[in-house]
């Protein structure tokens, strides 16, 4: 086999599907089995395509698989009165389907609601998680702290239809492309692939009960922050933070305090929003190679 055909080997994205408790879970794969594994979880409202430039540029080094979780993307979708759409409950089916696909040793990179479900399964398995590489990621109080959060905290204190009317706009095309264009240094470098993929997932039937539950639910993640910044302390995971720094969701408020509690953290803030990936998808892809590269082995 020529060099050529080995490197497109490896990063050949493969689109899989496992069955964890009756549910599909999607999952994109590509690159060496042998080598070590990176799992990247994605956030609202997006799911694993945000991450298929990412992908082949990681795959060339490492094993890399970027699943859906239920109720996103290409994983089953029951209703909210069929299953519970909890980020105790994600977390719990996104361990099983570690386990399902034996990952016993990884890394994780986590981006919004990749974050609290990551951290959860990294709480419980902290022998098995190599690295962490956070972008736009949340694990403090400073960074809810900003006026986005506001109506969200209302209906966290009174999950009622009054306070989740003014939420219902935030699963809206206006929303979702507010999310990728807000904060982008150059818009022209933003492809509306990402919105209307994300947008067409919103759409589906019984989709925005979901996000609402998701959306109350996060209220239960500031609770666990103490828990999670205990971790960072007592096991020192190495950290690679990639942040947008304009984002008006997770802005750079709530990356600084992660340089408290780490002492193997390489800190970048990129000039772009929320979803830093589509804007500098290969400057962040190679700080991920290099970085992986100096602090995980097989």
């Amino acid at each position: 086999m020529s060099q050529v055909q080995s490197v497109a080997s490896k990063t050949q994205v493969l689109y899989r599907t496992a069955i964890v408790e009756g549910l599909d879970i999607f999952y994109r794969e590509a690159g060496d089995k042998a080598s070590p594994t990176i799992v990247l979880m994605h956030g609202f409202p997006t799911d694993s395509h945000m991450f298929r430039n990412l992908i082949p540029m990681l795959a060339e080094k490492f094993h890399v698989i970027a699943p859906d979780y239920p109720g996103f993307g290409q994983s089953s979708m029951p209703s909210v009165t069929d299953f519970e759409y909890s980020f105790d409950n994600l977390a719990r089916i996104m361990d099983k389907f570690f386990e399902e696909l034996k990952l016993d040793k990884y890394s994780l990179y986590v981006m919004d609601y990749g974050a609290p479900i990551g951290y959860r399964i990294a709480v419980k398995h902290p022998e098995r998680v190599q690295a962490l590489v956070v972008q736009n990621g949340n694990a403090y109080d400073e960074g809810l702290d900003n006026d986005f959060w506001k109506p969200i905290k209302e209906f966290w204190k009174d999950k009622s239809a009054a306070k989740a009317s003014p939420l219902l706009p935030l699963v809206e095309l206006e929303a979702t492309k507010w999310q990728y264009r807000t904060g982008a240094k150059n818009l022209e470098a933003i492809s509306p692939d990402g919105w209307v993929h994300d947008q067409a997932g919103l759409d589906r039937p019984g989709n925005k009960e979901i996000q609402l539950e998701m959306l109350y639910s996060y209220g239960s993640n500031p609770g666990h922050y103490l828990q999670w910044q205990e971790y960072f302390r007592t096991h020192q995971p190495p950290m690679l933070i990639v942040w947008g720094k304009n984002d008006q969701i997770f802005p750079a408020a709530g990356a600084e305090p992660y340089k408290r509690d780490l002492r193997n953290l390489e800190f970048h803030l990129f000039e772009t929003g929320h979803f830093a990936l589509e804007e500098f998808g290969h400057e962040i892809g190679t700080l991920i190679n290099a970085f992986l590269s100096k602090n995980v082995s097989a």
